[in-house]
């Protein structure tokens, strides 16, 4: 079993709290807070931590391109998914999810390319 530092379990725990957070504000849609609407933004942010700290766990084994490339699908991903939650069109959603992963994919290809052992 390998070490994990401390921040490798605050990160994920931390964003995705302001992740589930973030769900269920824009799902309450101006409306009054609900159970149901607390319950999904728990589900949300739970969800992404556990995506998160899983990518964290297995990321450093994978070969850089698929690191990459998993952190980038994850964060387009996770931004189309709040961004179709804002009722707009889903073509709309989808570009900003790729956008989004492109960029994330490229920044962290560059990190793990130049942090090589």
């Amino acid at each position: 079993m390998t070490h994990l530092s401390k921040g490798a379990y605050v990160r994920p725990l931390l964003l995705g709290l302001v992740y589930g957070v973030w769900c269920a504000f824009i799902e309450r849609q101006e409306g009054p807070v609900t159970a149901a609407n607390v319950f999904y933004g728990i589900l949300c942010g739970v969800i992404f931590a556990a995506i998160m700290f899983g990518l964290a766990r297995v990321g450093p084994r994978m070969m850089r391109e698929v690191h990459a490339t998993a952190y980038g699908a994850f964060g387009g991903i996770a931004v189309g998914y709040l961004h179709s939650l804002t009722d707009q069109s889903i073509l709309t959603s989808v570009v900003i999810g790729l956008a989004v992963a492109v960029g994330v994919g490229a920044v962290a290809f560059y990190r793990y390319y130049t942090h090589e052992d």
